[in-house]
């Protein structure tokens, strides 16, 4: 994603927030907080838009859903005569 990622953001498939913890690089779960940035606030709700000013987009995301979806497709074309 190119562009910095705002508030109120919503993903233009399914309408979901994008400026969200489990969006960010920091968002671990296994981290106090659940947040590898030191002195974060706690957030209730982690797939809920939020004011977190240390939020950056986790660009790994794309590239996981992507391979994901090229898989999937393989295997889809791998077992197509099987139906």
């Amino acid at each position: 994603m190119s562009a910095r990622v705002q508030r109120r953001d919503e993903c233009t498939t399914c309408g979901a927030d994008l400026h969200v913890c489990k969006n960010c690089r920091f968002w671990d779960p296994s981290y106090q907080n659940e947040c590898r940035e030191n002195g974060s606030f706690y957030i209730r709700d982690r797939e809920k838009a939020n004011f977190c000013m240390s939020f950056e987009f986790n660009a790994t995301l794309e590239t996981d859903a992507a391979e994901a979806d090229d898989a999937r497709s393989k295997l889809e074309a791998l077992f197509k005569g099987l139906k």
